[in-house]
């Protein structure tokens, strides 16, 4: 495919009329399956991309955040929100940063700057942004897959796991728990419906009420999350199912390579074919589960994962001071009309 020429389709006029992109587009690039090395004939082109701000959004009152074209799966990011999301490791916009030269449609010379400080954006949260993502839905893609042959246990275990993922994420969104002030663990069953159950220690002081219903609230929603995707799944053909599981499983190779190597790499082409392999369902079972062989690879992943972790040299916290002298220069530029 041709990607240079996508700007002179008819359909993507809007990145050259509409009053928030034209003249503040900085970044456009391929995402998607193009973008990892996994399409297929069926695949949509989706397209990524960063805008700058408006002086209004600066300096004045507006607050515009993204474009999105759903008749071409476009989305393009103010530059403020996606600074905010890159610092965070979020899955779908550092991926932006990891492209191939040719998949970058459109690259001004802010875009060039900030591909130049990608490294800034790197840290130990890559864990929790993508392989925590990865494994919650992947366990939840397997326990409704196998719900009937997994046992109660493993699945609670599941469950479990996805909640002290999300635990991590409350240490940067809520007032900070004391170590060992909130404790979640598995244990057997008070309930006599089940073989083991979650259960929950607290030992809170002087804590802000909505920061712990927000706590609670995100804990419960996973719980109602599980108690659904079984009846949700059904409905979904083997197509869907397995480019799904093949996206979760990339979603741990780039983990690993952000913090093993301190890189991003969003095209996989040492893994193309084994990403291939799963998107045809050669992981699959007739019974439309998934064979053991693959969770064993999910199991290889999960240990990858949990050893770069830990030897990682990524600081826990990404350098903020650089990016935020990064974003100031730009913004100033644009409020002064040197853009």
């Amino acid at each position: 495919m041709n990607f240079n020429s996508i700007l002179n389709q008819p359909e993507y006029q809007f990145l050259q009329t509409d009053f928030h992109l034209k003249n503040n587009l900085i970044l456009l690039g391929i995402s998607g399956s193009y973008a990892y090395g996994t399409n297929n004939e069926k695949s949509d082109l989706d397209l990524r991309g960063i805008m700058l701000n408006q002086k209004s959004d600066l300096i004045g009152m507006t607050k515009y955040e993204q474009y999105i074209d759903d008749k071409t799966d476009t989305t393009i990011y103010t530059f403020n929100k996606i600074i905010h999301l890159l610092l965070d490791c979020n899955p779908n916009t550092i991926e932006l940063l990891g492209l191939r030269p040719e998949h970058y449609i459109y690259l001004s010379k802010i875009g060039e700057e900030l591909l130049e400080r990608k490294s800034l954006f790197l840290s130990k949260k890559a864990v929790y942004s993508f392989g925590g993502y990865a494994s919650q839905q992947l366990r939840r893609l397997q326990n409704a897959l196998a719900r009937d042959s997994v046992s109660q246990t493993e699945k609670e275990r599941h469950i479990y796991n996805s909640v002290k993922n999300a635990m991590y994420e409350f240490l940067t969104r809520y007032q900070k728990i004391e170590e060992g002030s909130l404790k979640i663990y598995l244990d057997h069953a008070v309930n006599p419906d089940l073989e083991s159950e979650i259960f929950v220690d607290i030992n809170l002081i002087h804590y802000p009420l909505r920061d712990y219903r927000n706590i609670w609230s995100e804990m419960n929603n996973i719980l109602k999350d599980y108690e659904k995707i079984g009846k949700r799944n059904k409905k979904k053909d083997d197509d869907h199912l397995n480019k799904h599981a093949m996206h979760l499983i990339r979603l741990f190779m780039m983990a690993i390579d952000i913090l093993e190597k301190e890189e991003i790499h969003t095209y996989r082409e040492e893994e193309q074919e084994l990403l291939l392999s799963i998107r045809r369902g050669d992981f699959q079972k007739e019974d439309r589960t998934f064979s053991d062989e693959f969770y064993k690879l999910l199991a290889d992943y999960e240990k990858r994962l949990e050893l770069a972790a830990k030897h990682t040299s990524l600081p826990d916290e990404p350098d903020y001071k650089a990016v935020e002298q990064f974003v100031m220069r730009v913004n100033e530029r644009v409020v002064r009309n040197e853009i």
